[in-house]
């Protein structure tokens, strides 16, 4: 086991991670940027070291700084944590030359798997389906065409490097499709430095599965079940939950079975989670692989008792994994994204200061946040302050006891999704698992904290 870990993140997931070195009986050294000298993260780290100022790229995106930060203060290992540098393969190699254990996958599965195209192909020729479309990149508007006429339309055009909802455009008919294709390609170019993208057939009102799955390096490879991440905005999450309201058991089963051949097949090491795309008669096309640890991770701890960063690190180790093959989960759990953002008014980031701080407990209540009552929300970086996550023996349990969870959560000086979620959890079509991707959209009128600006 390691002596010392760098957490090369911020906020949440790095107290995270810190909290995980420690139950380990490791040390972890925390960085930060000038903005963040007063986080939660730099407290409670053994060690901390000021990496730059507060714009992320002459601070956490600096490799130089943060391989610095982790060589002079005698750390053996590091863990990314997510966003940043967590998928920067460049990164990665550097702390392999530099003596430092990465902690996550190896650097060619990052550059294999980060590209969406080619992570296709590899997972297809892995036994997985995937959703029809280009074969790899497509070369320009004409092959695009060609792509689209022979699958049908709608379709979506996606950047190869993308994530978050960038570089992606819906287009439903054959005269959009050039100045869909540009748009992408021009914000893909200036989101990810590459303006490459590809083509796909759109699945109409989909479940968003992703099953997340630990590799260890002698071949292991555990599932940790499936999470259903459909309430989302723009392509981005708002609640994730698990199990899937839409899959029975031996759905579940045959997923996980498809997904942990597919990781044995391609060698994956760490954390990392499959993303799928389900239609109503539960077909599954594989859509892209995260090789990093997922924000919404701790719901797959909550069914599982799996304590995925821990893994993560013994993985690192070399140690193998503590069982193989597929975890069913137990009860039911829900992550809210609590965001400083303000929903009726199109979810717009606030700063500031937090005047007032309630947090909820009892039982099956877990919450990760690095915010206190007087801090102050810097405006560089996500917007998220908050994961209330819980947990519930089944899905009605859950629910009712995240409206009491929500319900105690106060949060003063800043506007946030607290009441979003609340608005989510009492309509009908959530409470019923009768939803898609399209929720949020099509639920707008009915969901009073969308309705107030």
């Amino acid at each position: 086991m390691f002596r010392r870990i760098l957490i090369a993140n911020r906020g949440e997931i790095a107290l995270r991670v810190i909290r995980a070195c420690h139950e380990l009986g490791v040390e972890a050294v925390a960085v930060y940027s000038t903005a963040d000298k007063d986080c939660l993260h730099v407290k409670h780290a053994d060690h901390a070291v000021c990496i730059g100022p507060a714009p992320p790229q002459h601070s956490y995106l600096s490799v130089p700084s943060v391989i610095a930060a982790g060589l002079t203060t005698g750390c053996e290992a590091v863990h990314p944590g997510y966003g940043f540098l967590a998928e920067n393969a460049v990164f990665a190699r550097t702390c392999d030359e530099q003596g430092l254990a990465f902690i996550g996958p190896t650097p060619a599965s990052m550059d294999n798997l980060g590209d969406k195209s080619l992570a296709k192909h590899i997972m297809k020729e892995a036994g997985l389906p995937t959703i029809p479309g280009s074969d790899g990149p497509t070369a320009d508007v004409a092959a695009a065409h060609a792509v689209a006429d022979e699958v049908g339309y709608p379709v979506m055009v996606k950047a190869v490097a993308g994530g978050g909802g960038r570089g992606m455009r819906l287009v439903e008919q054959r005269d959009l499709l050039e100045r869909a294709f540009m748009a992408a390609s021009a914000e893909a170019a200036a989101a990810f430095g590459n303006g490459d993208l590809y083509l796909e057939k759109v699945i109409i009102d989909p479940h968003h599965i992703e099953v997340q799955i630990l590799g260890d390096r002698h071949g292991g490879v555990l599932t940790l079940g499936e999470r259903d991440c459909s309430v989302q905005r723009r392509h981005q999450k708002v609640v994730e939950e698990s199990p899937s309201p839409l899959l029975d058991a031996g759905t579940r089963e045959s997923l996980q079975e498809l997904v942990r051949h597919a990781c044995e097949k391609v060698g994956y090491v760490s954390a990392g989670t499959l993303e799928f795309l389900a239609d109503a008669e539960k077909h599954f096309y594989f859509m892209e692989m995260n090789t990093r640890v997922q924000v919404e991770h701790p719901v797959s701890e909550m069914v599982t008792g799996v304590d995925v960063i821990q893994e993560q690190i013994r993985i690192a180790a070399g140690e193998p994994l503590f069982r193989t093959g597929s975890l069913t989960p137990e009860g039911h759990s829900m992550e809210f994204r609590i965001n400083a953002e303000d929903p009726g008014n199109g979810f717009l980031p606030r700063a500031g200061r937090i005047e007032r701080l309630t947090l909820p407990g009892g039982p099956g209540v877990r919450l990760d946040t690095h915010v206190y009552q007087g801090y102050v929300v810097p405006p560089y970086y996500d917007s998220l302050l908050a994961k209330l996550v819980v947990w519930g023996r089944d899905r009605r349990s859950c629910i009712a006891r995240g409206l009491r969870a929500l319900g105690e959560l106060e949060i003063v000086g800043v506007p946030t999704t607290r009441d979003l979620h609340r608005d989510i959890l009492r309509h009908p079509a959530f409470t019923d698992g009768r939803f898609a991707t399209s929720f949020l959209e099509e639920a707008r009128d009915e969901l009073p904290t969308l309705r107030e600006g």
